[in-house]
């Protein structure tokens, strides 16, 4: 297992990971691997939407114990909660959790400090079906599933974590977060380029709830074993009734795969249950395997566009457990870059030709009329006007918290190629919109 995951480690171009093995309730096995980062498994790193499982499990914890229930319209238990949509006090708990409240996916929100201010933002936002009839992934409806803890328990979500799951399970290097910051866990993530791994601060924003735990595979493990004990702590302590716990599992009326934060994969084999989560820099995916009794935690403190990497590792770490053989797999996602540094480069290229031979384009132009010679240049002007757009406008929309290096960063490799095209347009528009001036007034000057 160990050269499995350092032979894939090397070969995409990872800067770190680390892994965890669980077996019928027990951890059995822990390990990492880095060549650009010194990792270990219990190295603190965001598990992003992983977080969700943990995020159901605790508003589960309070139908456990009589305070809601599943079937409870979100306004009754949390009077705050409003869209701006007639059919919001529909919206249930459960729905929260499967994904389908009918709340949205924006991919950019204004900026919240708090659950309380992120869900008072919800006032302005129509839904995009009616609840309980579709599935739509949605960020949103875990921060509101986090604010009800808060509500329902009268404790601050992250504390709620610390002190009814994280410390009874002895998960010592895990907490929670309400935004994106420079703490441990979040600020050291990469993203992959060209099978590198460039080191990016993590986009800010907030993710209470739906993405804000960081945790290590030792810790993981600790969870995976719990739940695959039916809900007991390694002391005896039950933190849920089996019958939550299976519930959680079970495929959600209109939620398709998806029951209480887990997710049914069938596209690997063998079949398991289990959450994947990627923030801009790290990634990570937990799965039970129940026809072997298995589970495995993965984590990276990188991001990869084109690929995941957590699943991948996760199979072949199964594959292992159960006696067959894994092997890291082609650099997919390296080739993918690779193919657009070449067109990046034929782009440069065919740039620095159209520079040279501006001259005989001039030439051939200066007596056009000038809404002629306009609508010539404007199709050069639109890659750099969508460059402004992504770099500039959609950082300001909204007031959300993106950079242009955030952008940059979503995929470096895709991005580089997009400036290049951005720049080679200005600078041959640049070049041809001189030479048409200074050729007319050479002409004038003759005359």
């Amino acid at each position: 297992m160990q050269r499995f995951l350092d032979s894939y480690v090397q070969r995409h171009g990872l800067s770190g990971a680390q892994v965890a093995v669980v077996k019928d309730g027990k951890p059995v096995y822990e390990t990492a691997s880095g060549d650009r980062a010194e990792v270990t498994s219990r190295t603190p790193m965001a598990i992003a939407s992983v977080s969700k499982v943990i995020t159901a499990f605790a508003v589960l914890q309070l139908v456990d114990r009589g305070r809601i229930d599943l079937d409870d319209p979100v306004v009754a238990v949390l009077p705050e909660f409003a869209v701006d949509d007639p059919r919001g006090p529909a919206i249930t708990v459960r729905q929260l959790l499967s994904h389908t409240s009918g709340l949205p996916n924006p991919t950019l929100v204004p900026p919240a400090n708090s659950l309380r201010q992120r869900v008072s933002q919800l006032r302005t936002i129509p839904l995009s079906s009616a609840p309980g009839t579709a599935y739509e992934y949605s960020n949103l409806g875990y921060h509101v599933a986090a604010r009800l803890v808060e509500v329902v328990s009268g404790e601050p979500f992250q504390q709620y974590l610390d002190r009814h799951v994280f410390d009874p399970l002895g998960m010592r290097d895990t907490y929670s977060v309400v935004t994106k910051s420079d703490t441990t866990g979040m600020s050291d993530g990469h993203v992959t380029a060209y099978g590198a791994a460039l080191p990016l601060r993590e986009m800010a924003g907030m993710n209470a709830g739906s993405g804000g735990v960081v945790s290590t595979a030792h810790d993981l493990a600790l969870w995976l074993a719990m739940v695959q004990r039916g809900g007991v702590a390694t002391d005896g302590t039950r933190l849920l009734s089996e019958k939550l716990i299976k519930e959680s599992f079970r495929r959600q009326p209109a939620a398709g795969s998806t029951g209480l934060g887990w997710q049914h994969t069938s596209t690997a084999q063998p079949a398991r249950i289990g959450k994947d989560g990627s923030l801009t820099r790290y990634s990570a995916r937990i799965d039970l395997v129940p026809g072997s009794g298995y589970a495995v935690a993965v984590l990276l403190n990188s991001y990869t566009p084109t690929f995941k990497h957590p699943f991948e590792i996760s199979t072949g770490v199964i594959d292992i457990a159960e006696g067959r053989a894994a092997t890291p797999g082609p650099p997919t996602a390296t080739i993918i870059d690779l193919v657009l540094a070449l067109i990046t480069v034929g782009v440069a290229a065919l740039a620095v030709r159209g520079a040279v031979r501006h001259g005989p384009w001039v030439e051939r132009r200066r007596s056009f009329p000038i809404w002629r010679i306009a609508l010539r240049l404007l199709p050069q002007l639109i890659i750099p006007a969508a460059a402004v757009g992504v770099f500039l406008v959609m950082p300001a929309i909204k007031n959300n918290s993106a950079t242009p290096l955030d952008a940059f960063g979503l995929w470096p490799a895709a991005m580089i190629l997009f400036l290049t095209a951005a720049v080679a347009g200005l600078l041959l528009t640049a070049l041809r919109i001189r030479g048409l001036v200074m050729s007319r007034r050479s002409q004038q000057s003759a005359a």
